[in-house]
């Protein structure tokens, strides 16, 4: 049996066209800001004011720097001014070894009997395994 498996789930759904839900609500709230500039200054101070504020809600709703949107850009900059700036860097998942306990230097002493044939054969095997018996 055929599935339909859907594509571009990534993509937000255009509501008005090509805008976007979160670009209508920052279009929106921008008409309140200019509505309540509107009903407490004049038209020249209004003028003067509209323009930043059509600025700022324009870069909010549109502009995407480094693919992600203007508000959690904002808010990631404004987080790094008040982070601490001390990096340490710690490899995951390994334990740091114990400093190694000095060793006493003793005279090496012969052994008190030569080798056997045998003995010699087993610590040949022991060293071509790798330590491993």
């Amino acid at each position: 049996m055929l599935f339909n498996v859907p594509q571009f789930i990534d993509v937000e759904d255009k509501i008005a066209g090509p805008l976007t839900v979160k670009q209508v609500l920052w279009l929106i709230g921008m008409g309140a800001v200019l509505f309540i500039v509107w009903t407490f200054f004049d038209t020249p101070t209004f003028f003067v004011l509209s323009v930043p504020i059509i600025l700022i809600f324009a870069l909010y709703a549109f502009y995407r720097p480094y693919n992600q949107s203007m508000l959690s850009f904002t808010i990631h900059g404004v987080m790094f001014f008040f982070r601490p700036k001390l990096y340490t860097w710690d490899r995951p998942g390994v334990m740091k070894r114990p400093d190694p306990k000095p060793v006493e230097n003793k005279p090496i002493s012969e052994s008190p009997r030569p080798l056997s044939f045998e003995e010699i054969q087993a610590l040949a095997k022991v060293v071509d395994r790798g330590g491993k018996r």
